[in-house]
């Protein structure tokens, strides 16, 4: 069930219908009927995963709650220091355990489902060049639904009840709620459980304020994704299907217009899901704050997918820049280097290889997704490293860093950077890539930008003007609120017959120009397979 379909909108609406008659206490039990609904439909028996994850995580952050209550009665009783110490390292050590056993069960059911093909692939590929003949047989394995989302949920609760952030829950149906609330199923964002659970669990009343504005979000996103992404999408699927016949400018144009479909379809995505969540009283975390205005890549990704950064900083990062492993390489580095500075990066250079590796495997099994994240991980380091010595050709030339012409020029240099990288995500294969990548730069063509042959690939003039338009009005709204204009409330505000011909305009502008399947079924969304 397609969140941009028919089906889904029918879906919300008996949904919300009996989410708001049923008594307060009974709430919660409708929203998860709800989602196991949802999850069925679109997965059906291979909701049997979620299952055993939400029962796994429940059972071990319980066992890590016991662990503590036994330290602090045992801790109460005994009045030796020494002795208390060793309680709570006896206790810390059991801990450590149950996370490791969170992370092997839950990890390794995502690896075995989504990367045991891609590992027996390489491993048959190492015995057939070093002449060893074992062959090990795999098949097509069908990905449970948002299974790379809700495990990575999970695993942040177990680690946050290890950590102390909270207590574990006592509640099933409360964790179940969690890992399970269907929006976000499709494409995040990636929940936490003290900003979400209670939220989820917790009655709410029919809010009128709620639904207008969770409404306005949905249908932002519906345009986004159906207006701009699918149209984009026809040019760019033409493209890199037959890149071949391709040199130059359509190249480079069908690279920067997957950068644009891959925004507005997945930020239109999050838009429709937190509209959707809100009509029901639940805010979610925001995923993406105009990423296109960032001024280095390190900006981008920070306001790119804020919610899987978030997670990779604080379960991955922070822990291996705090190890014992990481401060001896620290250590080692301080002797060979002499710079400060540079002994001062390497925590972080190294914490940043396994978040930007990690980044990339975790959208896909495939080297491509792999050298899509250390592509991002080389930037970034060469930028940090080569920091000082930029800022002093900077300072000699007398350039103002402040001027707007200079952070136009970042704006300009990270969106660049941003689409290359989209040509790695995008293409087939790592070859594919680099020819594309090197064809891009063999001019031959550049009369297409004057007998508009540029824009019949894929489409016609009529599609062209209409994404241009659509592109302007992102763009204006962007700009608007990179400056604070909350542009929702602004609306809100305004006199009723000029908010529903607004609506309505929208609304008219997805059903006519929104790009359809055959048969009028509406796309899938690209991020909904990883």
């Amino acid at each position: 069930m397609a969140i941009n379909s028919l089906n889904f909108i029918i879906f919300i609406a008996i949904v919300c219908l009996v989410y708001f008659v049923v008594p307060k206490k009974i709430k919660w039990v409708v929203l998860l009927i709800a989602n196991y609904t949802f999850y069925w439909i679109c997965s059906k028996k291979l909701i049997v995963y979620m299952l055993i994850t939400t029962i796994s995580i429940y059972l071990l952050a319980l066992g890590m709650g016991k662990i503590d209550s036994k330290t602090k009665e045992l801790c109460k009783k005994e009045e030796d220091r020494k002795v208390k110490k060793q309680i709570k390292n006896k206790a810390k050590t059991k801990k450590k355990w149950i996370v490791f056993l969170a992370v092997l069960i839950n990890f390794g059911i995502l690896i075995s489902l989504k990367y045991c093909n891609f590992i027996f692939k390489n491993l048959n590929s190492l015995f057939d060049m070093i002449r060893i003949p074992i062959e090990i047989p795999f098949k097509q394995i069908l990905l449970p639904l948002g299974i790379s989302y809700y495990t990575l949920q999970a695993i942040s609760y177990v680690v946050d009840v290890y950590r102390g952030k909270y207590l574990p829950d006592k509640h099933l149906g409360r964790v179940a709620l969690f890992v399970s609330f269907f929006p976000q199923m499709v494409e995040g964002p990636i929940g936490r459980y003290d900003e979400l659970a209670n939220q989820l669990y917790e009655p709410h009343k029919f809010n009128y304020e709620n639904v207008k504005f969770g409404i306005q979000l949905m249908l932002w996103g519906y345009f986004k994704k159906m207006v701009i992404a699918d149209r984009a999408a026809l040019y760019v699927n033409e493209v890199f299907a037959h890149y071949q016949n391709y040199i130059g400018i359509p190249l480079f144009f069908a690279a920067a217009l997957y950068t644009l479909q891959i925004y507005a379809e997945f930020s239109g995505c999050i838009d429709i899901v937190r509209g959707t969540a809100q009509i029901l009283g639940i805010n979610m975390a925001e995923n993406f704050k105009r990423p296109f205005f960032s001024k280095s890549v390190q900006e981008f990704w920070r306001r790119w997918h804020i919610t899987l950064g978030t997670w990779f900083k604080e379960y991955i990062f922070y822990p291996i820049s705090l190890s014992k492993l990481t401060v001896k390489i620290s250590e080692l580095a301080k002797k060979i280097f002499k710079t400060s500075y540079i002994t001062k990066l390497i925590p972080a250079i190294f914490a940043l290889f396994f978040v930007w590796f990690g980044n990339g495997i975790w959208h896909g099994a495939s080297w491509k997704y792999i050298f899509y994240g250390l592509y991002y991980y080389i930037i970034m380091v060469i930028g940090m490293l080569f920091e000082p010595l930029g800022n002093k050709i900077l300072s000699k030339l007398k350039i103002n860093k402040e001027a707007f012409s200079y952070k136009l020029f970042q704006m300009i240099r990270t969106t660049i950077i941003v689409i290359i990288g989209m040509l790695i995500f995008r293409s087939s294969s790592l070859r594919m890539a680099w020819k594309m990548f090197k064809n891009i730069f063999t001019i031959k063509n550049i009369e297409l930008l004057f007998n508009g042959k540029l824009f019949n690939i894929g489409f016609d003039y009529f599609d062209f003007n209409i994404l241009v338009i659509g592109t302007i009005i992102i763009l204006i709204v962007g700009i608007l609120q990179e400056k604070g204009y909350n542009i929702r409330e602004k609306i809100s505000k305004q006199n009723l017959p000029f908010r529903w011909i607004l609506y309505y305009t929208i609304i008219f502008a997805i059903i006519l120009f929104g790009i359809y399947g055959y048969g009028y079924v509406a796309s899938d969304f690209i991020y909904g397979q990883f």
